[in-house]
Formats: structure tokens, C-alpha cells, sequence
């Protein structure tokens, strides 16, 4: 069943461990590894804090979407975020990605498919991108909850060409739905 559709508005990728990525006209996703060409593309955790506590956890971050909301909304704070500066592979537009639950699938294009396994667990090196950004993106709310805005990650199960412009539609998962937590 979908339940939204939107766009992809730029993609991105990088072959070193560099906080940002470079966005480029399209990106190939590979089927259980990530984005073809990234530094973050495996079976098994790239992430190197992930890596020094265990590396042969599987790797539950192959792709990271972000949504154009976020980047609208801490432009207008006045902290000049480019697509791509924050580590996303995917930047999408009209998509709610952190409502989604996880299961859900997204159908990026003509092809690919890749399941959300969570959220993006914003880390220090935001601030120090952007002084006092980490606090747009990793806020707690009134009643306590840490809410964390900087994206969800994914694993590709069906690999594909992704470019801007291209679709993307929303399969949610059958059964009860369970919210995100960060991976």
C-alpha cells in the first residue's frame, strides 16, 4: 500500500569518511551493500565508531535519506546548509521520513527499493559543521523525548539507478507499525 509520494531532489555520495557528501547526477544502489561508491556502502557497519565497538555488525546504514524540510527550516535559523552537507545519500522532497515506521519501503525511481531500519543518531560533528546546529537536530521535547531530525537510514533490497526528479513512493509494512529508534 502507498500511503505518500514525493521526489528525490539531489543525491550524494563520497568514497572517504568525510562528514559531507559531494552530490552528483545520479547514484547506483546495490543490492544489500549501500551506494555504489561510498565510503558507507558494505554488508557489515561502516561507520567507524560503529566499527571500532564491533565491525561485523551488519551494516543497517547503506543509505541515508534526509528530507528538504529539515535543510528549509535550519536555512531560515541562518545555518547555510548545502544538499548533501549533512551526509545524506538521498535528499528527498514531500516525504515525512521521520513519521514512517520501520519496515516501511521506498521505491526510489524505477527500480530501487530500500527498507528504513531507523534513525540517523546526530553526532557531535554537527557542531562542529555548524556551530549550535546539533541543537536544531537533536532537541528533547516538553515531555522528555529526544527527538532526533537528522534523517532515517536504510538497507537497498532492490538496487537501481536513483537521480533527481525521480519518484519515490512509500510502502508501508503490513501488521503493527513500530516506531524508529537510531541505528
Amino acid at each position: 500500500m502507498d500511503s505518500e509520494a514525493g521526489l528525490v531532489a539531489a543525491v550524494h555520495r563520497d568514497d572517504a569518511h568525510r562528514f559531507g557528501k559531494q552530490t552528483v547526477e545520479c547514484i547506483r544502489l546495490l543490492p544489500g551493500i549501500g551506494v555504489e561508491g561510498d565510503a558507507h556502502a558494505g554488508t557489515t557497519v561502516q561507520h567507524r565508531s560503529r566499527v571500532r565497538r564491533d565491525p561485523h555488525q551488519p551494516n543497517l546504514r547503506q543509505v541515508h535519506l534526509l528530507g528538504t524540510g529539515l535543510l528549509e527550516r535550519v536555512n531560515a535559523l541562518g545555518y547555510d546548509v548545502a544538499l548533501g552537507a549533512l551526509g545524506e545519500n538521498v535528499t528527498t522532497d514531500g516525504i515525512d521520513l521521520l513519521a514512517l515506521p520501520r519496515g516501511a519501503c521506498l521505491r526510489l525511481g524505477d527500480h530501487a527499493v530500500v527498507e528504513v531500519t531507523g534513525l540517523r543518531n546526530p553526532c557531535a560533528q554537527i557542531d562542529a559543521f555548524r556551530r549550535g546546529l546539533l541543537k536544531e537536530v537533536l532537541r528533547t521535547t516538553d515531555d522528555g523525548r529526544v527527538e532526533r531530525l537528522a534523517g532515517v537510514m536504510g538497507i537497498v533490497l532492490v538496487g537501481g539507478v536513483v537521480r533527481p526528479g525521480d519518484p519515490v513512493l512509500v510502502e508501508l509494512p503490513e501488521g503493527e507499525h513500530r516506531l524508529l529508534e537510531p541505528v
